[in-house]
């Protein structure tokens, strides 16, 4: 807060509360003096307006945007462009080295150009989350998470070295270690205050807390009613270093919820229906906003449960207001009681606070749910927002094997050394993983009763499937232990490996390599079930060709079941001792049950025991020696940490925008291509780009660790680029895994080839598909990896919002085919050449692109492209080259 504050609407107060005041801008006095009635805006909008209003600078907030926002109103969407600056920023640690990297990077290059180092430090809080490193080598024994732990610290030393030293290197940047948690669980229970404070020359001021994070499901925060959502990993160091994110002002859809849950759903069932109703409604883009009388059957953990996969029902956030529950929450987990008293009176001052009975907010659009319809679910076999009903399940899945040509699924294949064979529909994964439903005391509990059910029936799980059990936080294992259930599930196989993001990420770990040999050599289909919310193609495990997702308590029942063709509803689970069958009705918890063992267990005292050292760490991390200095000593040699290219060569100011001439297409691709399609992600093979070139750099493949943790390597990334073993490439049919052909040659070769080849040619490159492209997490590497692969436009029907963001981030143009015209009425093979003409004469925001499509026949074909620029900022983050040179750029011009 500064006195040149223009404070046009006079919103700026103070607000006493138990003898402490606090500064703020009231939305009540702006509407008073001048911006008009803004009572009935969805709250979400109005953290919004008070962001614009909070840092009214007469340059990149003015008082036409706040009259722009209190307009939306009129008619529940706006055109206008607004600048967005969070309170904080949240990083877990596969997407926060490379921004620590390039944060390190951008040092030296400031002071290789003449500047101070140190003016690089991040200008708003970090918290960075050590939480995706984890992987699932050692399971189901009494010695699992020690191994596990001890493999993290081992394979990742230089990265955590390089972590530790920017985490002492950096101002206003916190670390915490691995083993605590999930980033965003450790945000829900921890980190998040709801309201934020901060200490300026004119006193303490109050605000909504805010947030972005380099991880979509960031969105879970939205649950406690926090505003944030997922960026990329470039969006995320501009706003670091000061930039704020820039944004249209959002449609907004309400979701009404009305009733209670049935008896023998979950929280996994009901975010997996609203993940399906919300995808076939459209909210790509969008924020959705919960309100209605069923808030009040809806506890605080399942609320975070629905917010978390806002990615996957597509919209940018899934906010839930603030209300007695809120606070219920932020007092349970040890929050500062004067923090909860300041929450609920700034909400009430704010009308941010929801009761029921309210008038509702003015919605865009709406859509609602008795939530007495929800039904036991799962969603796959490869889609999160593929709701599967448990009773349709095992037929869905059947017929999921005819369509893959499998005619018995019944039919056996011998596994080595073992008492089992295996068949098609097997599961061979069972992970209650982090994220989505361990932050969720009554799923887990439920998981856990479950199992003690079970054993008590003398059940077990069967022998080819891995189970793991990864928390989200360390809570987890207290009040699991305090309901005397983790021996249970310990007896099933489900004991701890890990506190962190495992399977959902493709940290599973290998099968046993008896499985894995049975699985090849026979082309089983088999499965993989776990409790988290991705389960993309190739991401969970490279031989479970489908992957489901399900409550913690179906997990366990699957491992009890083994096969995906089993009907839970009918089929018995097994035998007991006196030979009875038991149904999973025998040993389902009732809903009672479970609550009255949240309410017996879980207390705050374990919250602030767990927190109470958060960022002190276990004995391998406070072991690690730190590097001294302001700017980073690379190491050469270091296959983790490689000094990034992105500024080399910079000049002081920018080149010209050109036309982009004669380009090929690297890949021509279809709908529904993910981030995890594009990203290097999971796995590490030998024989692709990123294994030989890490055996030329003498490291073997025992030690190649995964493609996350040598995030902060370049060279090791670029190589994995449309590198999923699931890609499938138009250009080069009837093969799978990042393969492409090279023109004018038609030789075949993988995608990473083609682009160095075509680099010494000095030919540029387009990357052509269809709609949704770059769905999935926001990996801040799908658009660094396009980019170094040389190619300079992308263009597609239809973008995910974050990836677009962070192709502009990068210097990528994206383009959009317009209405009628794609890849198919093209006719496009892969042999033509495209030009991309009216860039030379200056972008502007969504105008039109002219593309010509030159044949090898010598024909030609122009259509009109729109450029997906979208704003003012992204116009000057393109001109730049990106978002990074950009900032650099104007820190310098600042400094001199």
């Amino acid at each position: 807060m500064t006195t040149a504050h223009p404070d046009s609407f006079q919103s700026r107060k103070t607000l006493t509360i138990g003898g402490n005041s606090f500064g703020y801008v009231s939305l009540e006095s702006a509407a008073r003096n001048g911006l008009g009635n803004v009572e009935r805006l969805p709250k979400s909008l109005k953290i919004l307006l008070e962001n614009l209003l909070r840092f009214e600078d007469g340059r990149s907030v003015r008082a036409e945007d706040i009259q722009g926002l209190a307009q939306w109103l009129q008619d529940g969407r706006s055109k206008r462009e607004i600048a967005f600056r969070p309170a904080r920023i949240l990083m877990q640690d596969f997407t926060g080295v490379p921004a620590v990297v390039d944060l390190a990077a951008m040092r030296q290059a400031m002071q290789m150009m003449g500047g101070d180092p140190e003016r690089i430090n991040p200008l708003s809080p970090v918290d960075l989350v050590i939480d995706h490193s984890v992987m699932v080598d050692q399971y189901a024994t009494p010695g699992a998470f020690e191994a596990n732990v001890d493999h993290e610290f081992a394979r990742n030393a230089e990265r955590y070295a390089f972590l530790r030293w920017g985490q002492q290197s950096f101002e206003n940047f916190r670390v915490v270690p691995p083993g605590t948690g999930i980033c965003h669980q450790v945000n829900l229970e921890y980190l998040a205050q709801t309201v934020w404070t901060k200490e300026t020359a004119e006193g303490v001021w109050a605000f909504p807390d805010t947030l972005i994070g380099t991880d979509s499901h960031t969105t879970m925060i939205n649950g406690l009613g926090v505003l944030g959502w997922g960026v990329g990993g470039i969006e995320a160091e501009a706003a670091m270093l000061g930039q704020p994110v820039s944004m249209l002002i959002p449609e907004v859809v309400g979701f009404k919820l009305s009733g209670q849950l049935p008896e023998g759903t979950t929280a996994t069932d009901l975010v997996l229906t609203i993940t399906q109703m919300l995808r076939a409604k459209g909210v790509v883009g969008k924020f959705v906003e919960f309100y209605g009388p069923g808030l009040a059957a809806i506890s605080l953990a399942d609320r975070a449960t629905i917010a978390n996969m806002a990615p996957e029902y597509g919209a940018t956030c899934g906010f839930f207001p603030i209300d007695s529950e809120t606070c219920r929450y932020l007092t349970f987990t040890g929050r500062d009681p004067d923090r909860v008293a300041l929450v609920e009176a700034y909400a009430k001052a704010q009308g941010l606070w929801s009761d029921i009975g309210d008038s509702e907010p003015v919605f865009t659009d709406t859509i609602a749910l008795d939530l007495a319809t929800v039904e036991p679910s799962l969603a796959g076999p490869k889609r999160p927002q593929d709701k599967v009903p448990l009773s349709q399940a095992a037929s869905a899945h059947q017929h999921l094997l005819t369509d893959l040509g499998v005619r018995q699924s019944s039919s056996s294949a011998p596994v080595r050394d073992k008492e089992f064979s295996l068949s098609h529909g097997d599961v061979v994964i069972a992970a209650i993983t982090s994220c989505t439903n361990t932050s969720n005391p009554s799923v887990m509990l439920a998981a856990g009763l479950l199992a003690r059910n079970a054993v008590a029936r003398g059940l077990t799980t069967k022998p080819w499937v891995k189970t793991s059990l990864a928390p989200g936080s360390q809570v987890v294992t207290d009040y699991l232990n305090a309901a005397g259930v983790q021996e249970s599930l310990d007896s099933l196989g489900f004991r701890l490996v890990g506190y962190g993001c495992t399977t959902c990420i493709g940290n599973s770990g290998p099968l046993d390599a008896a499985i894995e040999t049975a699985i090849q050599d026979h082309q089983l289909h088999v499965c993989s079930v776990l409790s988290g919310n991705r389960n993309f193609e190739g991401r969970v495990h490279p031989l479970t060709t489908a992957n489901y997702l399900a409550s913690p308590p179906l997990v366990v029942a699957y491992a009890l079941a083994g096969n995906m063709t089993s009907d839970l509803l009918h089929d018995p689970l097994g035998l007991d001792e006196t030979g009875q069958a038991v149904y999973l009705k025998d040993i389902w918890p009732s809903n009672q049950a479970i609550q009255e063992a949240v309410d017996r267990v879980v207390t705050p005292e374990m919250y602030q025991n767990r927190y109470a050292n958060v960022f002190e760490g276990p004995p391998q991390w406070r072991d690690i020696p730190i590097r001294q200095g302001t700017t980073y000593h690379w190491s050469g040699p270091s296959t983790y940490v490689k000094h990034p290219p992105f500024f080399e060569d910079m000049a002081p100011a920018p080149q010209p925008v050109g036309d982009i001439l004669a380009a090929r297409p690297l890949a021509i691709l279809a709908d529904s291509v993910t981030t995890d399609h594009i990203s290097p992600a999971g796995a590490i093979k030998k024989t692709s780009p990123a294994g030989t070139y890490l055996s030329e750099h003498g490291v073997a493949m025992v030690d190649f660790n995964s493609f996350g943790a040598r995030r902060g390597n370049h060279e090791v990334m670029m190589r994995g680029t449309f590198g999923n073993i699931r890609i499938r490439n138009e250009m080069a049919p009837d093969t799978e895994g990042g393969v492409t052909t090279h023109y004018p040659s038609g030789t075949q070769m993988s995608i990473f080839e083609a682009a160095m080849r075509y680099k010494q040619e000095n030919i540029p490159l387009i990357v052509i598909a269809g709609q949704e492209y770059g769905t999935g997490s926001s990996r801040d590497w799908a658009a660094k990896g396009t980019h170094l692969l040389g190619v300079k436009a992308v263009l597609v029907e239809s973008f995910e919002r974050i990836h677009r963001s962070n192709l502009i981030g990068m210097g990528v143009l994206p383009l959009q085919f317009p209405p009628g015209i794609n890849r198919h009425s093209l006719g496009l093979k892969g042999d033509e050449t495209f030009d991309i003409n009216g860039l030379s004469s200056g972008i502007a925001p969504g105008m039109p692109v002219t593309v010509t499509v030159h044949r090898p026949d010598g024909k030609a074909e122009d259509f009109e492209a729109i450029c997906r620029i979208d704003t003012m900022n992204e116009v000057a983050y393109h001109a730049h080259g990106g978002i990074l040179p950009y900032v650099l750029r104007h820190l310098i011009d600042q400094a001199a």
